[in-house]
């Protein structure tokens, strides 16, 4: 298959979805061109290096101010600033060439972010070229800001997500009526996307939960798996991009409200805290000689293989935690929330713990650090969980299959207009 692949952001090993697609799909042979936005060096270098592999790539600069000033136009209105921020016109016109020159059989947009290129294609195309339109929302942001509205940390992140909540409810409501096919990583974030839809006008006569599919993350197995060296005793472990609201929200409340219990039995008790771009309230927590903030690494695998226990304290959240994934594919034993696993078949008790209360989740951290037995045997059944139902070999595989059913079909010409 020839695929055009729209990300709005360049595809690197934080951003795990894309970047495995991607490296699946022409493991599997296909030709892919790459269209997507760049931010800074290191992403176009990430680019050069996509090209080096023999993806052919559409790219355009997308300058942090460019991302404002679409925010800004777009306050006065009711499209949520997600929809608007990385809409860049200059890859309109690179676009325009490609879809003149070159011919596709699927295209594949990702994100609320990028559906504005999905639906602009489908404008501009008329759908003219035979090849159908994938959205990949990835996870409903309306059931996001949902939970984040109420339960996030930060002052900011609760009046942005509140400011943006009713508009995202009904353009993602409305925006779930305009592609034939969607995925989502969770059966939760594919129900919330039913339950917006209620009542929204459609584009096809195919009842929603009949077009979208969940097509769950995985993680690179050869890559995140069981260490040989031994493991740092005590050693706690919590991993994820650390500008996303939820994620600091988790490591303030482990810190304050779970940590000093786990103290007060096992005063020694590290934790590290890794992942990019930690706001100044999570640097600060370092300033107690037992908590390591890393920042930015170049190599997430070696903090979980370390660790004694991974922990995923997560109060809200949307889609898969994929730190619980790649911790338990490294045969770290994890202790999360039951938000955190809303999206996993993983059974409590078997494949890892599960708490929610503070006094609760210390005691199974606690349990975790000082019970080598159990330690093992719970690692040892989350990597053969992971093993089982996250293999990005098969997710792949099923995406491949999901293009050939969407294959045979001409989308009919969406309603509304984008301008560009």
């Amino acid at each position: 298959m020839h695929i055009l692949f729209l990300v709005p952001y360049a595809p690197t090993p934080i951003r795990t979805r894309p970047y495995n697609l991607l490296r699946g799909l022409l493991r599997r042979g296909h030709r892919v061109t790459l269209a997507t936005l760049w931010e800074n060096g290191e992403e176009r270098a990430y680019l050069e290096d996509w090209e080096q592999d023999g993806v052919k790539v559409v790219a355009s600069h997308l300058p942090k101010l460019r991302s404002l000033w679409n925010s800004l136009c777009a306050l006065p209105g009711a499209t949520p600033l997600q929809a608007v921020y990385c809409w860049q016109p200059a890859l309109l016109a690179s676009l325009t060439r490609e879809l003149a020159s070159d011919g596709y059989d699927v295209i594949h947009v990702e994100h609320l972010r990028g559906a504005r290129y999905g639906l602009w294609l489908q404008s501009v195309n008329g759908h003219s070229s035979s090849a159908p339109i994938i959205w990949d929302s990835v996870d409903c942001i309306t059931h996001l800001f949902q939970q984040a509205a109420h339960s996030s940390t930060s002052v900011l992140a609760r009046l942005m997500t509140r400011l943006e909540l009713e508009r995202t409810r009904r353009y993602e409501a409305w925006l779930s009526g305009q592609f034939d096919r969607i995925l989502v990583t969770s059966p939760v974030d594919k129900d919330a996307f039913e339950c917006l839809n209620s009542g929204a006008l459609e584009r096809s006569d195919v009842p929603l939960c009949e077009r979208i599919t969940v097509l769950p993350n995985g993680v690179d197995l050869d890559h995140f798996c069981p260490a040989t060296a031994p493991r740092q005793p005590n050693s706690i472990v919590f991993s994820g991009k650390m500008s996303y609201h939820a994620n600091v929200t988790a490591v303030l409340h482990f810190s304050r409200d779970i940590l000093p219990r786990i103290w007060g039995r096992i005063p020694g008790a590290t934790f590290t805290i890794v992942g990019h771009n930690p706001p100044a309230e999570v640097r600060a927590l370092s300033a107690d000689p037992r908590i390591t903030v890393t920042g930015s690494v170049p190599d997430l695998c070696c903090y979980l293989q370390r660790a004694f226990v991974a922990v995923a304290p997560m109060p809200y959240g949307a889609g898969i935690q994929n730190k619980v994934l790649e911790a338990m594919a490294c045969a770290t034993p994890v202790v999360a929330t039951p938000q955190a696993i809303s999206a996993l078949q993983a059974q409590p008790g078997r494949h890892l713990l599960v708490s929610q209360e503070p006094d609760e989740f210390a005691r199974a951290v606690i349990r975790l650090l000082v019970d080598s037995d159990l330690r093992q045997r719970i690692g040892r059944a989350g990597r053969q969980y992971v093993e089982e139902h996250h293999d990005w070999n098969a997710i792949v595989g099923q995406l491949e299959a999901i293009y050939g059913e969407a294959m045979p079909h001409n989308l009919p010409e969406v309603r509304g207009e984008v301008d560009g």
